[in-house]
């Protein structure tokens, strides 16, 4: 049975394989933003913010990514149901975008399985109001199958410039076991760090193209490493806001 879930999420992949002009469009979009000396935001709310901790002060990882955290709506709040009732809590998500720095021209990567529910909502919607361009990773199909929770109606997807599907069942979890009536298993993460991952290495490849040197941290596990991530993040301290 534990079969079941690799065979899913290698037809997942399969299918995120597929979307290569997205890739490429949201790199695009990406490495214009650096170019014009823009910065770069992550966003997700409980399990969702997973993605930003991937891209985030990581080991080969491109050091411009902006994590918008909230510890209201981490995996350590208690009780953690406090999370789901404050991605649900229309106008929380426009608190939050008062306290990011956004401007004309910087990218948003938005990441929320359904794409229903209003921190989300109010949050890209506020990003897009001051110019921002909306990167979201979603499923698709679960989204249209469900109502948005918003008083505008609105989804993720219906607001973003670039769309990448993770492809997922509807509710996210994969596996079925008689006689459970809910699926088991989830695959939102692991879809959507190989997302997230692809995206960077289109990302840099797209830099060295433009001539621009892709400021990625260095290991700091690894000797002599910690004078080159600390020169780099010298050189991009107007663009990272996270130390």
């Amino acid at each position: 049975m534990k079969d079941s879930y690799l065979r899913q999420v290698e037809t997942q992949l399969k299918q995120v394989e597929a979307d290569a002009e997205i890739f490429e469009e949201a790199a695009a979009l990406i490495v214009e933003a650096i170019s014009s000396g823009n910065t770069l935001f992550t966003f997700g709310a409980s399990h969702a913010g997973i993605l930003s901790e991937e891209l985030f002060y990581r080991a080969g990882g491109l050091a411009l990514f902006n994590p918008i955290f909230d510890r209201n709506l981490m995996l350590d709040t208690r009780p953690v149901t406090k999370t789901s009732d404050l991605e649900s809590l229309e106008g929380y998500g426009r608190v939050l975008a008062k306290h990011v720095p956004f401007q004309a021209g910087d990218i948003l990567l938005a990441h929320s399985v359904s794409g229903r529910n209003p921190v989300m909502i109010d949050l890209v919607t506020a990003a897009k109001e001051r110019g921002v361009k909306i990167i979201a990773i979603t499923n698709k199909t679960y989204s249209m199958e469900t109502t948005s929770r918003h008083s505008s109606g609105m989804r993720l997807y219906e607001l973003a410039d670039v769309t990448f599907d993770n492809h997922g069942r509807t509710g996210d979890a994969t596996v079925y076991i008689e006689p459970l009536d809910q699926y088991i298993a989830p695959t939102s993460t692991v879809i959507g760090a190989t997302i997230v991952n692809m995206l960077l290495v289109e990302v840099v490849e797209g830099l060295l193209e433009h001539d621009i040197e892709p400021p990625i941290f260095y290991s700091a596990n690894l000797d002599g490493t910690a004078e080159k991530n600390k020169e780099m993040l010298s050189k991009n301290q107007t663009r990272i806001h996270y130390m």
